[in-house]
């Protein structure tokens, strides 16, 4: 199988998706190797002949920075640093995302900017490659000074420390390494800085939940478009000329879209007695595009950082200079990641709005989705689940950014907290997917009592799909098995965007 070459070419999100959904294998390429062993070698000339501090080399951290280290010691400096700053608590970070952290981290030392040896992104290497995934923990990052204590829990395993998944089961690191033949990495100068400067475990986060927020818009627009036809709903509102008189790219996006998915139903075009629809239906355009152009953004953001180097100091070997500065600092991606919460959460809003409004008893469709209410509750408690949902979001969406803490006895004096924008982006982002399940799941339900009208042929093919997995509902069944399946039906959905 043809393997990614890590080298100084961008590495796209797109770039990114294939190497994860087709489990491709990387290496350094000729160009990488060569960088890091001129910045290493450097490094060790520089070492030799300096005579003044160099923080965090010759230097304690943080606010240890005017303490200097022996060169004996500067390997165990290093070591140090990686154990005592490995302090994670809470939840384990999904496997997922900590796959991504290790392609992250390997992009961004491959540039030669930051004094590790080859030997250590090599192991690293081995780490992606063999699906190991070291475990790290959601709590520790202010998203500042790099994502210490989440990349501490990623590199301990080098050391054979910590612990470690490998084919779905927990082992001491150690184990695993003897497994391979590995023996601990012997941290050189600099390099555990390098390891744990960075904003990789923000990086990482920022990239899935782009990955899956792409995936979810379009989603959203075909769901939609389904509830926009078992309502009963005209398209008017989707006309280009309306849009192209506003012309927001993602607003002429989605009305695009939805014009598309219903391009040939039998039900849009037949003539409506009502002459509005409610706003979760006319304003899909303006709603839906919003995100999506929130989306657009925050792409050229999270691509710029997952192409940069971000720890510090930086090493520039052909200018001569090693200079100590902030570029590990998150407040790029603290910001973004804000931002796509919210964006996100409000496609999970108008998502339930729409919810309602299949379920009022209007427009001919009988209430709560059932024949015989009363008897049956129907799809009366899943809207109230939705509802539970997105009051949930609306808790999350209070900025993280927002805040912060000083540390490191008033030397990191302003963080970003961008790892606990992550964290929380995170189960945003997963709560719009269940919301859109439900949605689908009565927009599917809705359109039974338009038959034998059909929708399009994209729509009725969709649904031919979801039928094999989730029946229509003819009286009161357990509803959560088929709003669960109706999640899966949609993570299972393979959308190339």
């Amino acid at each position: 199988m043809k393997k990614h070459l890590i080298s100084h070419e961008l590495l796209s999100l797109k770039t990114i998706h294939n190497i994860i959904q087709k489990r491709i294998k990387i290496e350094l390429s000729e160009e990488s190797i060569n960088a890091v062993e001129k910045c290493r070698a450097y490094l060790d000339n520089k070492i030799d002949r300096q005579t003044t501090p160099v923080y965090g080399i010759t230097t304690g951290f943080g606010s240890l920075c005017n303490t200097s280290i022996s060169k004996e010691d500067l390997s165990q400096l290093q070591c140090n640093l990686v154990i005592s700053h490995a302090c994670g608590f809470g939840d384990e970070v999904p496997k997922e995302i900590v796959k991504l952290m290790l392609l992250l981290k390997i992009q961004s030392l491959s540039y030669g900017n930051s004094g590790v040896q080859v030997a250590t992104i090599e192991r690293l290497i081995g780490f992606f490659n063999n699906d190991i995934f070291p475990v790290v923990y959601q709590q520790g990052s202010l998203g500042a000074s790099g994502d210490l204590a989440p990349l501490a829990h990623l590199v301990l395993p080098l050391l054979n420390l910590g612990e470690v998944y490998f084919k779905g089961k927990k082992y001491k690191a150690v184990e695993v390494n003897t497994k391979f033949g590995w023996e601990p990495i012997t941290l050189q100068s600099k390099e555990g800085l390098a390891l744990l400067n960075g904003t990789q475990f923000m990086s990482a986060y920022a990239t899935w939940l782009l990955l899956k927020s792409e995936k979810l818009s379009y989603l959203a627009d075909m769901i939609a478009a389904l509830s926009l036809d078992a309502f009963h709903g005209t398209l008017e509102p989707f006309h280009v000329l309306v849009h192209l008189a506003r012309p927001h790219i993602g607003q002429l996006v989605t009305a695009a879209n939805i014009t598309e998915f219903l391009e040939d139903s039998e039900i849009i075009s037949l003539k409506k007695e009502h002459v509005q629809d409610p706003y979760s239906f006319r304003c899909i355009p303006q709603v839906h595009g919003a995100t999506k152009d929130t989306i657009q953004y925050i792409k050229t953001v999270v691509e710029t950082e997952i192409n940069s180097v971000t720890d510090n100091p930086t090493i520039f070997p052909d200018e001569d200079l090693i200079i100590s500065a902030g570029n590990f600092h998150g407040q790029p991606l603290a910001l973004v990641i804000d931002f796509l919460t919210l964006a996100m959460s409000e496609l999970a809003n108008i998502s339930e709005r729409r919810i309602y409004q299949l379920i009022s008893g209007k427009r001919a469709l009988p209430s709560f989705l059932v024949k015989n209410t009363g008897l049956n509750s129907g799809f009366m408690i899943p809207q109230y689940t939705a509802a539970s949902i997105v009051s949930q979001n609306k808790a999350f969406c209070m900025p993280a950014s927002a805040d912060s803490i000083e540390s490191s006895q008033g030397q990191e004096d302003h963080v970003s907290m961008g790892a606990n924008a992550a964290t929380k982006a995170y189960l945003v982002i997963n709560n719009v997917e269940k919301v859109l399940a439900i949605e689908l799941l009565n927009a599917a339900q809705a359109l039974e009592f338009r038959r034998p009208l059909k929708t399009s042929s994209i729509l009725e093919s969709l649904l031919l799909n979801y039928r094999k997995q989730i029946p229509f509902v003819e009286n009161d069944t357990l509803m959560y098995e088929l709003m669960h399946k109706s999640q899966r039906f949609i993570e299972k959905l393979n959308i190339l965007i």
